[in-house]
């Protein structure tokens, strides 16, 4: 049997109350449990709580309400992983079982660690995907790496329960009793509790959010590194950037993904008589696969079981969080000659999270920036626009933010077992980035900078279009109407239709669930991006055709018009990320400058978040050339 941290049982028992200390003992990762993980339906009884009622107007905030819409508690049954480990399955079944470790616990603890396929999932725990007791009974072990699930468990009885873990540790004096009847009338046994520092800290989002294969990674001709795959390293991102650094400017992954709340209470005991004061915190679990949440609200496993109001209010909250997660800024002339073209449009992208964005899983993600001009319903210029129907548009001026991995000798991707090589890495470092070969871009679209020795955080872009002689004007009765409106959004689409559908392509019969992901997104029109930051603009034009004479009409900027007018979008306060944008007119009379982005701390978009290779509706198994 293998033991975790074991506790001290040399602890208050007063009134009632299990509070237990720490021992120090180093143990290695769990691999069986004597006392299994409660499920999350035993936790609910007292953690679905209201709110206390100075913060009832507040969005829920009981552990099990936000926990219960996100994609922690959907780990087990995103379609997508398993579209993934069937294909994983066809090139090392060995090792499909460090998948099921991190998104099946309950599966691997149980020895079940060989499934592939949904249909293996049981009844009693594993839907649950990553629960409640897989964190409240994590410890540390500072002896194992980060990464690869390698947890460790808590697994000596208090009374009739293992402790749980958490900021709390009701030294204040507050009775809690040995029974209680919750809110629905249930006898409930509360359990033991452990102040641990470590279930608030990001290595232990560490112990998952990093992920090293087993295969030798190798540079560009095939030479060996000597370390292998380094396939997700948003941890290690973190650790290596100003973030991670105690001071002012230190956030952690709970600060941002999981929200601090003030005066909460612990459970529904003691809903209005006792509220901590601090180290509450949201367990929303914030990431930025919002399109996942709308199929896994209509999949016959996940929706009917746990209730619209859990998937609309993760959405929500989910909206708020991305609009923290960039800041983009654009430069644009003050009025545009259609005949002459529209050249120096600059557009800045600066990362405001605590890693790589976007971070995680890259296979089938990307983030760009699409710039579209439009005059009424004409699209005069355009780069990397997107359709709904046909995807993003690729044209030499895509500026795309990505990491492309690849089998080198066959060029094959989209296949995580067998990458061994990077293609490309152009996601934007976090804040003072340093080398490691781990977490180092790839390719030449960054420079390390000499005097901090830091991988910068923006990537700056220009834009030229060529001039346009075929656009008509639509209001040749009047010269003071005509503008062109300008958009410059940074989108980001976490699953492409390319991926998706070769998820069905290569599947050679390991499993169907390929062609059920295919089935369930072209049931909802496929995947679309999330807006991550947006600018738009009304620019004044000329060069505009008469429709009767078929010449450059005399039309040119309003009286009074001084020149372009931005708005941008990217406030935790807008209600819709993709509709709507909040009204700020910059200008500094040589041009447009303005920014959309962060207007408080608290929020970096992650995810188990991850970029692309293959776009809009061309089968790729290699980079795009036209991609930059």
């Amino acid at each position: 049997m293998k033991l975790g941290l074991n506790i001290v049982l040399g602890a208050a028992f007063a009134a009632g109350s299990w509070v237990v200390g720490m021992a120090t003992a180093f143990a290695e990762p769990t691999e069986t449990l004597v006392n299994p993980l409660l499920t999350a339906s035993d936790c609910r009884y007292c953690h679905q709580h209201a709110n206390a009622a100075e913060h009832a107007e507040d969005p829920p905030y009981g552990a099990f309400f936000g926990w219960r819409g996100s994609m922690m508690a959907h780990a087990s049954i995103d379609p997508v992983f398993w579209g993934a480990v069937g294909l994983a399955a066809q090139d090392d079944r060995e090792h499909t079982q460090d998948c099921i470790r991190c998104h099946v616990p309950n599966a691997y603890l149980d020895g079940r660690r060989d499934i592939i396929t949904m249909e293996e999932l049981n009844d009693d725990g594993d839907q649950d995907g990553v629960f409640c007791e897989a964190c409240h009974r994590m410890m540390d072990d500072p002896a194992t790496p980060r990464g690869n699930a390698l947890w460790q468990f808590d697994d000596v009885l208090v009374g009739d329960q293992v402790a749980r873990r958490g900021p709390f540790d009701y030294t204040d004096g507050v009775p809690e009793p040995t029974f209680a009847e919750d809110e629905m009338g249930n006898t409930v046994a509360i359990h033991a509790v452990i102040a641990d520092p470590f279930t608030g800290s990001s290595a232990m989002c560490g112990t998952c959010h990093d992920v090293t294969t087993a295969t030798p990674r190798v540079d560009d001709q095939g030479t060996s590194l000597g370390i292998a795959f380094n396939e997700q390293r948003t941890y290690r991102e973190w650790v290596n950037s100003d973030f991670s650094v105690a001071g002012d400017g230190f956030e952690s992954c709970q600060d941002c993904h999981m929200p601090a709340v003030t005066d909460k209470p612990s459970c529904s005991i003691y809903l209005d008589e006792y509220a901590h004061p601090t180290g509450g915190r949201r367990h929303d679990l914030l990431g930025a696969n919002r399109f996942m949440l709308e199929v896994l609200e209509v999949q016959p496993n996940a929706g009917p079981l746990v209730g619209e109001f859990f998937y609309r209010a993760a959405r929500t909250r989910m909206d708020e969080f991305l609009a923290t997660s960039a800041t983009l800024e654009v430069q644009a002339p003050t009025a545009v000659d259609l005949m002459q073209g529209l050249d120096g449009l600059a557009v800045t992208v600066t990362n405001e999270t605590g890693h790589k964005l976007p971070t995680g899983y890259s296979e089938g993600r990307v983030m760009w920036i699409e710039v579209v001009g439009r005059y009424g319903e004409t699209v005069v210029w355009s780069s990397g626009r997107w359709d709904d129907t046909n995807g993003m548009e690729e044209d030499p001026q895509l500026r795309t933010y990505r990491g492309v991995a690849e089998e080198l000798l066959t060029g094959t991707n989209n296949h995580l077992l067998l990458n061994d090589h990077w293609v490309e890495d152009t996601r934007i470092p976090p804040r003072g980035l340093r080398p490691d070969i781990e977490t180092d871009p790839v390719g030449d679209r960054y420079v390390l900078d000499p005097n901090t020795n830091t991988w910068p955080h923006q990537d700056s872009v220009t834009y030229a279009f060529t001039g346009r002689t075929d656009v008509t004007d639509t209001t040749p009765q009047s010269s003071t109407d005509d503008v062109l409106e300008l958009s410059v959004r940074l989108l980001y689409l976490v699953n492409t239709r390319d991926y998706i559908e070769q998820l069905a392509e290569d599947n050679l019969g390991t499993s169907n669930a390929g062609a059920t992901v295919v089935a369930q997104f072209e049931a909802l029109g496929w995947a679309r991006p999330v807006v991550l930051a947006e600018q738009v603009a009304s620019i004044p034009i000329t060069g505009l055709m008469l429709p009767s004479l078929g010449s450059t009409g005399p039309d040119g900027p309003s009286e009074g018009t001084t020149g372009a007018t931005m708005t941008g979008s990217g406030s935790t306060t807008a209600p819709n990320l993709m509709t709507d944008a909040n009204e700020s007119p910059l200008d500094d009379g040589g041009g447009c400058t303005c920014r959309s982005g962060r207007p408080t701390a608290g929020g970096w978009a992650s995810m188990l978040l991850l970029p692309l290779m293959a776009f809009g509706r061309r089968r790729s198994r290699r980079r795009s050339s036209a991609a930059r």
